[in-house]
């Protein structure tokens, strides 16, 4: 049987070895109501731990967290390659610590087939990501499978999923499509909506699957349980740490959040122990 365990660490091991910014892409398997708590509490845990946080919405239909945020009005990086708008109009402060901003409105499919457009905004992304220690994208699969920036592509990619059999299903589905498009490489696996047992029942059925017939390694990042705190504070406009600090959600989100964070912490103590200036 997969060790929850030991592939949760070897997986953070792997998946938090990138360089600076941090870039990592949420796909869902779960409803869109679901997927915006879990990104909008992961931002303001994350704000906890010190790190400057943008949310980016690369979601192609309406549903996105910037509109569960209510924070559509700012520049889009669409508009910003076009030269319609500055950079500076498209992160939208939120009262929660981090910044919203959006990609797009509406479809992409048109624009993403001139080659240099493409280009553009590859490089309006690069600059924007500069300004930030972590960039969480609400993300989607196009229906060629591929993401509209390479950015995505190339980040982490974690794949968030339920407990229930549809959800399951979807989240496989996710990972055959990435898996097809991008080859043989390690996804995360976030179960939330359920018990810390059931969940890592989840993710051993679907790492033992995902290697057997794929030859992929899944990584755990671990779960949120279901909690009516979360329902009750964004009720109140605010994330279920800072509203419920004491409620099982709070807990799962800080421990969340700090496994993201274990990697600047790691890069901080370092360079201290070497006589290095932080941030060299």
């Amino acid at each position: 049987m997969t060790n929850f365990d030991f592939d949760q660490a070897e997986g953070l091991r792997r998946m938090l070895g990138g360089p600076k910014p941090r870039i990592v892409t949420f796909l869902s398997a779960t409803p869109e109501e679901e997927k915006s708590a879990m990104l909008i509490n992961l931002g303001a845990s994350l704000v906890r731990t010190g790190s400057d946080v943008l949310l980016l919405d690369a979601n192609m239909s309406s549903l996105g967290v910037a509109t569960r945020l209510n924070a559509t009005k700012g520049a889009t990086l669409m508009e910003v390659t076009r030269q319609e708008r500055a950079l500076n109009e498209v992160i939208q402060p939120m009262p929660q610590g981090f910044g919203v901003g959006m990609l797009t409105r509406g479809p992409l499919r048109g624009p993403m087939q001139d080659v240099a457009q493409v280009r553009r905004l590859t490089n309006t992304f690069s600059i924007l990501a500069k300004q930030t220690d972590i960039i969480v994208i609400d993300g989607e699969l196009g229906s060629d499978n591929t993401f509209p920036i390479a950015a995505m592509a190339s980040g982490e990619i974690v794949v968030q999923v339920s407990s229930t059999a549809a959800s399951i299903k979807s989240a496989y589905s996710i990972i055959k499509r990435l898996h097809g498009q991008l080859g043989r490489r390690a996804f995360g696996v976030l179960v939330t909506g359920t018990s810390e047992k059931e969940a890592q029942l989840v993710y051993q059925n679907m790492a033992q699957v995902a290697s057997r017939y794929l030859a992929l390694q899944l990584n755990s990042m671990g779960s949120v349980p279901a909690d009516e705190h979360v329902k009750r504070a964004a009720h109140l406009g605010r994330a279920v740490i800072d509203a419920f600090p004491l409620a099982g959600a709070s807990i799962a989100f800080r421990r969340l959040a700090g496994r993201f964070a274990v990697k600047q912490t790691h890069d901080s103590r370092d360079a201290m122990m070497l006589g290095e200036p932080i941030g060299a």
